[in-house]
């Protein structure tokens, strides 16, 4: 059973929906990213990030910091998962006002299937970024 299933079996384990700008959801749409396939679910000890056909699963104490970004360009966030070429950063966004950025101790595959490109960082734009940021980062305190 997948973190997504048990979202509403436990209550130590949370769901995050993105938030889709209308703009974003169109040009997402055409890469298989869509409300149902794009979410974050954190339980006591995992986190995991879906974007249609990308995703993202590390345990929280690969979680290094947390922290809230944005604005973001359109032309550099929309439509499918995102890299960034300086740092091989991922993005996973659906509008451009708000994000969580996830630094990682130890960098995660996401964007390609065969898990060859790490990623040390990751920006999901969900519904409330301010909750997400805050769990997380209560989760992650040493």
């Amino acid at each position: 059973m997948n973190a997504a299933a048990h979202a509403e079996d436990s209550p130590a384990t949370r769901r995050f929906q993105f938030r889709f700008d209308p703009r974003y959801a169109r040009a997402s749409r055409g890469f298989g990213v869509a409300p149902d396939r794009a979410w974050v679910v954190v339980t006591s000890d995992e986190l995991e990030a879906r974007f249609g056909p990308w995703r993202v699963r590390t345990s929280l104490d690969n979680v290094k910091s947390v922290e809230l970004t944005g604005p973001y360009r359109f032309f550099k966030t929309a439509g499918p998962a995102r890299l960034g070429v300086t740092d091989l950063g991922l993005t996973f966004a659906t509008n451009g006002e708000r994000g969580v950025l996830i630094t990682f101790r130890r960098r995660v595959g996401g964007i390609d299937p065969l898990g060859l490109l790490r990623h040390g960082e990751l920006t999901v734009t969900v519904d409330d970024p301010d909750e997400l940021a805050e769990l997380l980062r209560e989760r992650t305190r040493s």
